[in-house]
């Protein structure tokens, strides 16, 4: 993966292309005094779809016990109910 070593003045100055160079799959560094603060990366795509991984959770289950979730599956999923916001459906006038 390509990697973009950048100040927070430059990313600030042009963040839109900042934003290019990752979905484009580059790596940015944000550095301060020659020192990385922050990195930005594009997200990982899943190979597998919602429903294959219910799939394959449930016959982990039936075979060998419980599906075993990654480390960080409890930190993420704090993070989504923490910045979650409330629905608001349009109304049908």
């Amino acid at each position: 993966m390509a990697e973009l070593h950048i100040t927070e003045a430059e990313l600030a100055r042009d963040l839109r292309a900042v934003l290019a160079k990752v979905s484009e799959g580059v790596r940015v560094v944000i550095e301060e005094n020659n020192r990385p603060i922050a990195v930005i990366k594009a997200p990982e795509k899943s190979k597998l779809t919602i429903s294959a991984l219910i799939n394959r959770a449930e016959q982990k289950e039936a075979g060998n016990g419980p599906a075993v979730l990654d480390p960080d599956f409890a930190s993420d999923l704090a993070e989504i109910v923490r910045n979650r916001r409330p629905w608001t459906p349009h109304s049908q006038d």
